[in-house]
């Protein structure tokens, strides 16, 4: 899972990610973990920004005048976009959507995969994969099969 993870951050640089808090902003005021939500719920599920990536960002931008903080019902943080924030947030439309194209393209693979039948032929090639590989002592001839059988498969989905 953590292999996901990182190259999921790599998708996206602290700009994307705040041009991404900013435009939830846009719609309503957010306490941080709102804006994480909102990400990730743009996203299908399949990318959820840290809390080490989103409260550094929200303390950045109200530095750099973009959002005003202020005390929201039950004592928590909130943030509103300023004036300033509109404006850089104008200013990186065509950043904010190339970001938000990549938050998309998650959510359409998110629901594909989803799909019963994709899901099923995914836990089946998982499992054949892993009991194959959890055998000791596999010859070489076995592994260079397993890895042609991957990319001829790869190649062929690459394709369909």
């Amino acid at each position: 899972m953590g292999g996901k993870k990182q190259r999921r951050e790599k998708l996206f640089d602290a700009n994307d990610i705040r041009l991404l808090m900013l435009s939830a902003l846009e719609t309503r005021p957010a306490h941080g973990y709102e804006l994480i939500k909102a990400i990730e719920d743009r996203s299908g599920g399949e990318y959820a920004p840290s809390p080490g990536i989103i409260y550094p960002n929200l303390t950045l931008m109200e530095e750099m005048g973009y959002i005003d903080a202020f005390d929201h019902a039950g004592g928590k943080k909130a943030y509103r976009l300023t004036a300033q924030g509109a404006a850089f947030l104008q200013e990186n439309r065509e950043t904010l959507a190339r970001a938000a194209g990549r938050l998309h393209a998650l959510a359409v693979l998110a629901n594909n995969r989803a799909i019963p039948e994709i899901e099923r032929a995914i836990n089946n090639f998982r499992t054949a994969l892993n009991m194959r590989l959890s055998k000791e002592n596999l010859s070489a001839e076995t592994l260079h099969a397993i890895i042609d059988s991957l990319d001829r498969t790869a190649k062929e989905i690459e394709r369909s």
